[in-house]
């Protein structure tokens, strides 16, 4: 497998690195490959979080003050 137009010193200091940490160069392409898919997928992650706070609550109408516990009564049984 060939990949083209990589930064020739980015690769270099990534393969120096590599040798450093004992890592043959496939695993630690692997390995950061791996790495920037979590990062990105965590990125993704925080930026839907970002949309759910901007929820605002709201009230419901006049004559369902007892809603939750109608609900709770629906869901659980009871009295």
């Amino acid at each position: 497998m060939g990949i083209r137009d990589v930064d020739e010193e980015a690769f270099r200091r990534f393969k120096a690195q590599a040798i450093e940490r004992k890592l043959a160069l496939g695993k630690a392409l692997s390995e950061a490959m791996r790495e920037a898919v979590k990062k990105r997928k965590h990125k993704e992650n925080i930026e839907r979080n970002k949309v759910l706070l901007e929820v605002s609550p709201f009230k419901f109408p006049l004559g369902n003050e007892r809603l939750s516990n109608q609900i709770d009564t629906i869901l659980y049984g009871g009295s």
